[in-house]
């Protein structure tokens, strides 16, 4: 019986079977066009190619690519998606949208922990972790949503959060007085701050159980050791990594003037990494989840918010 041409090789040998190319999903064809609106290369206002030329670029049915324009569209990166007319670049692409990913801008702890803290609270189930000195920054960030919650805005049914802060057990290498005389006034003056945060945060968010009906969990663990790093987890998707500076300044301590190492917290500059916005980042979230849960199921301890 005569072979087909083209499945005969020069040799009359049949050629080697080809791995079948893995089809692209909604998500992967996301990523390369949020990459592409980040870079620049498809500018605000701006009419995308039609879902039909899409497709034929990526290699996947129309449906795959109109699965991608929505979620694009979730993360306001993209108006107008519908089965007819082309999409358009979101015009107004603010700070929240731009926080994440390979374009994204660092900034100040609280220009963008707010707006992301914001985002995260728009999912059912809320899930927030954090890694930090005092809890100041997330204290304050989650006012927002607790008040959009209050008015009606946000409906989240569960909201999970668990906070790693250093123990009062420990030597703290900052902050840390200048003055090795005063070490002990300093310490029992962090400790303070640290407890009434972690209360004002703990009891802000389990009101929300009796005027709402949420499921929350509030659960804090003392480390061993001063993070030199904050990082906070949202959702299971963004990482949010700030390196803590320290300087030499002087502060109020009891009504006293004192010389002290100790960085501010809420002007940390933030690094944003965002699941599915490239290997990079996909791999810098995934490594931080799994870095907090083993800080929190090995070498942490019960902390009690209490002096």
């Amino acid at each position: 019986m005569a072979v087909e041409p083209e499945h005969a090789s020069v040799k009359g040998r049949k050629p080697p079977e080809r791995s079948p190319r893995r089809q692209r999903s909604p998500r992967d064809v996301a990523d390369e066009l949020r990459t592409r609106i980040r870079a620049g290369v498809l500018r605000p206002g701006e009419r995308m190619p039609t879902q039909a030329r899409l497709a034929q670029e990526f290699g996947v049915e129309r449906g795959v690519v109109r699965q991608a324009l929505r979620i694009l569209q979730s993360e306001h990166l993209l108006t107008n998606v519908s089965k007819g007319a082309p999409a358009t670049v979101a015009p107004d692409l603010g700070a929240g949208a731009l926080l994440t990913g390979p374009g994204a801008s660092p900034q100040p702890t609280m220009a963008a922990l707010t707006p992301r803290i914001n985002e995260a609270f728009a999912a059912p189930h809320v899930e927030i972790d954090a890694l930090c000195l005092t809890a100041v920054s997330l204290t304050l960030a989650i006012g927002e949503p607790l008040r959009r919650i209050h008015a009606g805005e946000l409906k989240p049914a569960k909201i999970d959060v668990r906070v790693l802060l250093p123990s009062r057990d420990i030597d703290l290498a900052f902050p840390a007085a200048v003055d090795g005389s005063s070490a002990e006034r300093l310490q029992r003056h962090w400790l303070a701050h640290r407890n009434a945060q972690g209360q004002v945060l703990r009891h802000n968010l389990l009101t929300l159980r009796a005027t709402h009906g949420i499921d929350v969990r509030v659960s804090f663990r003392a480390l061993p050791f001063t993070p030199p790093v904050k990082l906070y987890l949202l959702n299971g998707t963004e990482a949010l990594f700030a390196y803590y500076t320290v300087k030499r300044h002087e502060q109020q301590v009891d009504h006293e003037p004192l010389e002290m190492y100790d960085a501010e917290g809420t002007r940390s500059v933030l690094f944003a990494f965002e699941h599915g916005a490239g290997a990079r980042d996909t791999t810098f979230v995934e490594q931080s989840l799994l870095w907090f849960d083993a800080l929190w199921e090995t070498i942490s301890s019960d902390l009690l918010l209490t002096s």
